[in-house]
């Protein structure tokens, strides 16, 4: 996703009161701030968090990370940022000299082009510690739609606007349609590329992965079942990335176990596969988690109400459930238009119970805060919505948790840790 700079959008700002005459010590203000403590605030209320690093170094298995992004046109290797952020936090300081590519596509439809799945190794020094980073770009997928506005970013129309407002312009033609077109028939496409990458992240380890290829993954192979009960999984997603996550965990979850037209083979080994989902707990770090704004005008899933029932060892349906447990950690700026905690008992109505979802919400200052020469203060919300992948409380916390002996020290100094009970 395009980003604006601050200075740019205070250069709006100043335009739109009349105050031109402010802009000429906009320069000397930032760099007064610069010198100034660092008061962003980071308030987390929910359950300890174990982190990536509680994960490495195991004797058997692997962890593995996939990252799903939100609006906007993307090109594989947009993550490589929040990538290499994880891995200086994790100490892995050696990368694979060359990333697998794998072009996403399904079994009915080989010709359809869903994306791109890139796959990167990192391990650490002493190769004890290994991380496989999978990162999913689906905005392939909205972008023949998307042209349809091409012709308000061309000269024809573009050259009619102030520069700063041609580049707002292209900026919301870039990402404002996105949810639109998810809500519509591409919808199957985009939950198509989230479960192949998912099916991709869970066969074998990296000598298992083609180096390049253009087949599909079958989710119901025997290697699948062989490395899901040692691997270790984790989520991490932005904005409209994080409902793709949950509505394609909630597809799983409807599908898996509908045997009609299935073979006795393949039932046997959905069954088993169904066996050890239900012991695998899988964290989701929602940056600029957005779930109740894109829950709107939605119906919820066909299971709802009735965590007890399927989470709890004790609950009539606890055989039945998909996961033993998904935890969101949902991030969002206060600052940001467009992020949005995670409220009480919203899971419980609208997510599927089957997931045994528990929740975690971070309020966290993404962006800095100004003083506007005393005519208020102001945080950038495009940098609030954005700027998660160079936050280092952020890496901090997707890598190591909290309330852990791994806790980073900027966490346990910059952090209020309020632990939820039930």
């Amino acid at each position: 996703m395009t980003k604006i700079t601050f200075p740019i959008l205070l250069v709006v700002l100043v335009a739109l009161n009349g105050c031109t005459s402010l802009a000429k010590g906009f320069a000397e203000v930032l760099l007064d701030k610069e010198d100034e403590v660092d008061q962003r605030r980071c308030q987390i209320w929910g359950n300890t968090l174990g982190g990536i690093a509680a994960t490495l170094g195991k004797s058997k298995g692997k962890t593995k990370v996939l990252m799903i992004h939100g609006v906007g046109d993307q090109i594989p290797g947009y993550s490589t940022l929040l990538m290499e952020g994880l891995a200086k936090q994790l100490k892995l300081n050696m990368l694979s000299k060359h990333f697998k590519e794998i072009s996403l596509t399904n079994f009915p439809d080989q010709n359809k082009k869903l994306g791109n799945l890139r796959v990167n190794r990192l391990l650490n020094k002493e190769k004890t510690q290994e991380l496989l980073f999978y990162e999913l770009t689906w905005s392939t997928i909205t972008a023949t739609d998307k042209q349809v506005l091409a012709y308000d970013n061309s000269g024809e129309y573009s050259f009619r606007r102030t520069a700063i407002n041609d580049l707002l312009k292209k900026f919301s033609n870039s990402t404002g349609p996105d949810p639109m077109i998810y809500l519509g028939k591409k919808r199957i496409d985009i939950l198509t590329a989230f479960n192949q990458s998912l099916c991709w992240m869970m066969m074998g380890d990296w000598n298992d992965l083609p180096q390049q290829t253009d087949q599909p993954c079958d989710p119901f192979q025997k290697a699948l079942i062989t490395n899901i009960p040692i691997d270790d999984y984790v989520l991490i997603s932005h904005s409209l990335g994080s409902r793709i996550t949950i509505d394609g965990l909630q597809l799983i979850a409807t599908r898996a176990q509908n045997f009609q037209n299935d073979s006795k083979e393949t039932i046997a080994l959905k069954k088993r596969l169904i066996a050890e989902f239900r012991e695998k707990r899988i964290p989701i770090f929602m940056l600029s988690n957005q779930l109740p704004l894109l829950q709107m005008g939605r119906d919820p899933p066909e299971v709802t109400g009735q965590t007890f029932a399927y989470c709890k060892p004790t609950g009539d349906f606890y055989s039945k459930r998909i996961f033993k447990e998904i935890d969101i950690i949902a991030f969002s700026d206060p600052n940001d238009i467009l992020s949005y905690a995670v409220p009480p008992g919203y899971a419980e109505k609208n997510l599927d119970s089957r997931l045994c979802v528990e929740t975690t919400n971070i309020n966290i200052n993404i962006a800095n805060t100004i003083d506007l020469f005393g005519m208020g203060k102001l945080a950038n919300p495009l940098e609030a919505h954005l700027g998660y992948d160079h936050d280092e409380r952020v890496i901090a916390l997707i890598s190591q948790g909290i309330g852990n002996a791994n806790t980073a020290k900027i966490i346990k100094e910059r952090c209020e840790w309020i632990e939820t009970i039930d």
